[in-house]
């Protein structure tokens, strides 16, 4: 069965790669790349990109194709733009936008009663794997070690700490059954006094070209268990969300993460 998608951002980054993905990808066909009104990007060649087609990039989200799925990994205001065509127009998504507040979470939430959705912080498998073995150690380990997340992006990320790192915190929440803005510290200077139990600790850094590095530390009386995983490039990320619109094939409706998509629920 052939998987027909349209990428989102088709000139960024993320948008090249997925692109590229595509295009090496037998089970799929790229049926559309859009930009902003205001990308020169607008009107070239999806292949100056690095898409397998002829077509050009279009603003115009009333080309998408009804039975399409859209990959979206742009920005919050963009990506609720794509969202209400998406649901008008039956077609689904993959969403790898972060930096959502509650209202944008919302309006997620009430499109996947029209439209089948993945929204995940993040599409790799390893960083997938990585929540499964955070809920383990954070029920093992217990209220008697301490919770640090440790996150280094670009120099271009705007939102802080990351979808990635936010997620973490509340899978340990969650495993403790607890809720991360009840334990969440994201800032630390001058006199702060002793840490709080229970706290859940977060540092961001950025800079430079990194794609992403994730690490969760457990701080015990003794002894240091860390869980970390670091990118070295965006194809982790493209071809998880190429396997999240496979996912979609059968499903009308519903809001779904890459824990369903993998099957580690």
């Amino acid at each position: 069965m052939t998987t027909r998608l349209a990428i989102a951002g088709a000139s960024g980054r993320m948008g090249r790669m997925l692109l590229e993905t595509v295009a090496a990808d037998r089970e799929c066909e790229l049926v559309a790349a859009l930009a902003s009104p205001s990308s020169a990007a607008v009107g070239a060649p999806v292949r100056a990109f690095g898409g397998g087609a002829d077509f050009a990039v279009t603003s115009d989200v009333t080309k998408l194709p009804e039975g399409a799925t859209l990959i979206d990994f742009t920005r919050p205001e963009a990506t609720l733009g794509y969202l209400d065509a998406c649901a008008a127009r039956g077609v689904a998504m993959v969403i790898g936008t972060t930096g959502f507040d509650a209202a944008g979470r919302a309006r997620i939430e009430a499109a996947a009663k029209r439209i089948a959705i993945v929204c995940s912080p993040n599409f790799s498998v390893g960083v997938n794997t990585a929540f499964t073995l955070l809920a383990l150690a954070a029920r093992t380990l217990g209220a008697g070690y301490d919770v640090e997340v440790l996150e280094m992006h670009h120099r271009m990320k705007v939102d802080a700490p990351s979808g990635t790192a936010l997620r973490m915190g509340e899978v340990v929440a969650e495993a403790q059954g607890t809720t991360l803005a009840a334990r969440a510290v994201y800032a630390r200077e001058g006199h702060t006094g002793e840490r709080k139990n229970g706290s859940i600790g977060f540092a961001t850094l950025r800079g430079g070209d990194v794609v992403g590095d994730h690490t969760v530390i457990f701080a015990g009386p003794g002894e240091r268990l860390e869980i970390a995983h670091k990118s070295a490039s965006r194809t982790s990320y493209a071809l998880g969300a190429v396997r999240a619109a496979k996912f979609l094939r059968d499903k009308s409706t519903g809001l779904f993460d890459m824990q369903d998509v993998l099957g580690l629920r």
